[in-house]
Order: C-alpha cells, then structure tokens, then sequence
C-alpha cells in the first residue's frame, strides 16, 4: 500500500510522492550522527527476544534445517516489517510531522480511502503484543525448568505434564504477569509503572547477549577440534564477537548520555544488584554450578 502511494500517487489525486521527503526538512540524515546514536539507544531494545530461537533449538525436530530457516526468516522479516514500514513512513510524511496528526500508520491507510484503519492497526497491535506474550511464556517455562533441575530453584517448578510442558514454569510466569495487571489497576499512574518496568528490562535484556557472545568465545576455542566439522559456521569468529561487544559497550554510553534512556540505565542496574543480592543470600550459585572450561 505504501509503495503505492510512493510511486503510483494511490490516495494523492494520482500524484506520485516520490522520495522528496527523504531529502527535504533539513536534508537527509537531518539529525547528524547525535540524532542516529541517540534514536539507536532506544531502538535496540526493540530486539530483544531474538536469542529465544535457541532455546527451541532442544525441542526441534531437525535443528539443522529448522534454525537455520528460522534465523534467516528473522532477518527478512526485519528488513521488511520494520526497516520496509520505517522506509515508507518517512517517505510518505515529512518526518519533523510524523506523530503530531496521530499514528502515521493510520494515516497512509487513510490516505487511500481505507476508513477502518484505527481499528486495523490496533488489531495488529494486539497481535504483535500476544505473539510477544506467548513467546515470553514458552521462554520462561523452560528457562525455569531448567534452573530448577539445575537446583537453583524448587524441585517443585521442574513439573511437567505428561505431554512434557513445564507446567509449573508456566504457571509462575502467568502469576507474575497477574501482579503486573494488579498494578495497573491499584496504582493511580500506571504508566509510570510500565516506564519503571521497561527501564529494568532493558539494561538486563542486554545481559544474555553479553552471556552469549563470551559463551560462544569460550566455548569454540575449548572445543576446536571437536567442532571442526559443525555445520553451522560462526562468520568472522571471533572478531564479530569483539565488534558485537564493543557495539553493545556503545549503546550502554550511549544511553548514560540520553536523557531518555538514562532513567533505564539506573533502574536496569538497581534490578541487576537486586537480583545479584537475592542469589547470593539464599545460597543458589552454591548449586548446580557448571564444570570450568577444560576441567
């Protein structure tokens, strides 16, 4: 549809847009690298959840094929519903506007004539919103299941149903978000809460990615010979691991110096010492500590 209002003028009277607002209102690129690194701050949050496609991997039939399909389909499914519909928004409006007339989505399907649009948005909203949920809840069932049969949690949260669903996982998972719904109700501001919320997911939403990257590091020098053959092949190993880390390094300075993100710095940090501090106390890095490297 976008596209169409691009080249073809579909909802402009006939008249082709073209890519004039990419170039006008400043000039391309109009925010400078400040305006880039900032946006980029808030902006990698919005991909956090992508590790989860390993966790399936122990639950795949053929992993060889399916992850890798899986993965590549991430890619694609980035460049074209996020980097496509950015593309097409600031192409269509001039985007010093975008936000002040309303959701610019709306607004393009409104441009050709589509009146239900508000509501076709908030479908896809809801949607989006309910896939990340029940992505949310398969990845925490298992991920409690497995720190329970590590005893790092109760026996108890191991408990799976006769068709091996970590139940118990899940059930806590579902209780925790009741309490964040509790609180939407109870507190006078609650979104006050989502933005305290938020903040502390984000900062510890980065730390697996860290996990991942030094784990992958260690892991393959251990294992050289033994993965030698491995038919997935890591490109650049393990320089894209140092450039990853040091990009990941960039955005935490980064949002130290936003105005907006730094309240999501501190609060992430304050989660992470919490959470350090419960650990400690209650004993759980004394069980089910992995074997070193070479041991």
């Amino acid at each position: 549809i976008g596209l169409g209002v691009i080249f073809f003028g579909f909802g402009n009277g006939g008249q082709a847009i073209g890519f004039g607002n990419l170039t006008e209102h400043g000039g391309f690129f109009a925010g400078g690298w400040k305006g880039f690194l900032t946006a980029l701050c808030i902006v990698v949050a919005s991909y956090q959840g992508v590790e989860l496609i390993g966790i399936t991997a122990g639950e795949a039939k053929n992993p060889q094929v399916t992850l890798r399909s899986a993965v590549g389909k991430v890619l694609w499914r980035i460049l074209i519903f996020y980097v496509g519909a950015i593309f097409v928004i600031v192409t269509i409006f001039p985007w010093n506007e975008i936000g002040s007339n309303g959701s610019p989505f709306v607004l393009t399907f409104a441009k050709i004539g589509i009146t239900a649009a508000a509501g076709i948005i908030n479908f896809v909203v809801l949607t989006a919103a309910l896939s990340g949920c029940n992505s949310g809840m398969y990845s925490c069932g298992r991920m409690l299941y497995a720190l329970a049969k590590n005893r790092q949690l109760p026996a108890a949260v191991a408990k799976v149903s006769r068709h091996g669903v970590p139940v118990a996982g899940v059930a806590l998972s579902i209780l925790i978000l009741l309490v964040g719904s509790c609180l939407n109700y109870i507190i006078p501001n609650p979104q006050r809460v989502f933005v305290y919320v938020y903040s502390a997911s984000v900062l510890p939403g980065m730390v697996p990615w860290f996990v991942i990257l030094i784990s992958q590091l260690r892991f393959r020098r251990a294992h050289k010979e033994a993965i030698a053959d491995h038919p997935f092949r890591s490109i650049m190993f393990p320089w894209a691991n140092y450039l990853t880390m040091a990009f990941l390094v960039c955005v935490l300075i980064g949002m130290y110096f936003n105005e907006d993100t730094r309240m999501s710095l501190f609060v992430g940090v304050i989660f992470l010492l919490a959470v350090t501090l419960v650990y400690k106390v209650f004993g759980l890095n004394r069980h089910g500590t992995a074997h070193k490297v070479g041991e």
